[in-house]
């Protein structure tokens, strides 16, 4: 089968199963509403045009339709209110680290890589634990958010200045520049919450990674700010599987091997800010999800990477549907943790892991 078949086959199959997903997710909480009510309230939003109340209620503009089907008001309200916007962020933020996972892989040629290697999680943190500390507070939650995004992207772009020379940036050293970053990062979000006060809470709340509380508003515009610098890395997919070979080789062949690597640290560092700035650290979902679907797909990013991003919504989705469904909420930074180390572990029993 011809690369672009294999890719929509993947794609498709990996859609429905994110489909069916999010739609048994939706049903679960205190009121469990049947996956069947679920699809059909769904429906209606997808089909029947709304508008909104003057007193914020969603109501009917048309009042028949053949897609049209009788679902109770307070199980619209549930789905469509409370449940769909935090699971649709999860998708998204699954999707964006997912996909960054791939390309950093694919770059370092190293199955540890995830999409914190260069600093961008810890730069994230010390921006929105920073901007917890000092109690400033913005409407929405916006200035947490645009703190850990600055915060993602300053650190990522100082990686990759301190690592690059004379136009060259070698991977052995932007490794090594992540890495001190991070560990310099880690120690000033210590220091921070050493003087957190009541604040600290809040602050390592968010550390854990977490979902709750998500709007509309917030799934717009993560679903924008990844579904940009994704279509692009698409388009790179076939120079980084070049870039596999080496990167002598991947010169001698027609990449503009410095420009590629800068295009794509750019746009992945982008993504992950993306995520990591609505969703807090979640860690292993952009290590496991490319490795699995490397396993079942092969190591083409033409196909890896879409269905690597497919798969890491269905598994953020899934992952934070059991960290709400227990008597306790957990964050879901622990679940990913807790489910994703045991199975890396059995990769690297089952030599599973290999360096690329």
């Amino acid at each position: 089968m011809r690369t672009s078949g294999r890719t929509a086959a993947w794609s498709l199959a990996l859609s429905a199963l994110l489909v069916a997903v999010v739609t048994v997710s939706a049903g679960i909480g205190p009121v469990w509403i049947p996956p069947a009510d679920v699809a059909q309230v769904l429906l209606n939003a997808v089909a029947v045009p709304t508008a909104v109340d003057i007193s914020g209620a969603a109501v009917d503009v048309t009042t028949a339709s053949v897609f049209r089907f009788r679902v109770s008001p307070i199980q619209r309200r549930i789905v469509m209110g409370i449940r769909l916007p935090r699971i649709l962020l999860g998708a998204v933020v699954g999707f964006a680290l997912a996909a960054a996972g791939t390309i950093m892989q694919g770059i370092f040629r190293n199955p540890m890589a995830d999409p914190s290697i260069i600093g961008v999680s810890s730069g994230a943190a010390v921006g929105a634990v920073g901007f917890i500390v000092a109690g400033a507070s913005l409407p929405f939650g916006l200035g947490l958010r645009a703190a850990a995004f600055a915060g993602a992207l300053v650190a990522a772009f100082g990686v990759y200045l301190i690592a690059t020379e004379n136009g060259r940036t070698p991977v052995a050293t932007l490794l090594l520049a992540g890495v001190a970053v991070q560990t310099f990062l880690g120690a000033v979000v210590s220091f921070l919450l050493l003087n957190a006060g009541e604040s600290i809470r809040r602050a390592l709340f968010w550390l854990m990674g977490h979902l709750k509380g998500a709007a509309w508003p917030e799934v717009w515009t993560s679903l924008l700010l990844v579904a940009i610098p994704f279509a692009l890395l698409l388009v790179y997919a076939r120079d980084l599987n070049v870039m596999l070979l080496g990167e002598e080789d991947a010169q001698s062949l027609g990449v503009e091997v410095e420009r590629t690597k800068r295009v794509l640290l750019a746009l992945a560092s982008f993504a992950t800010a993306a995520g990591v700035a609505v969703a807090g650290i979640i860690g292993f979902v952009g290590l496991i999800v490319p490795h699995v679907m490397r396993l079942l797909v092969g190591p083409d990013h033409r196909v890896l990477l879409p269905t690597s991003a497919l798969a890491g919504a269905s598994f953020l989705v899934a992952t934070d549907t059991l960290a709400r469904s227990g008597s306790a909420e957990l964050p879901v930074g622990i679940v990913t943790a807790a489910l994703g180390a045991p199975f890396f572990l059995y990769l690297l029993r089952k030599r599973e892991v290999h360096e690329l």
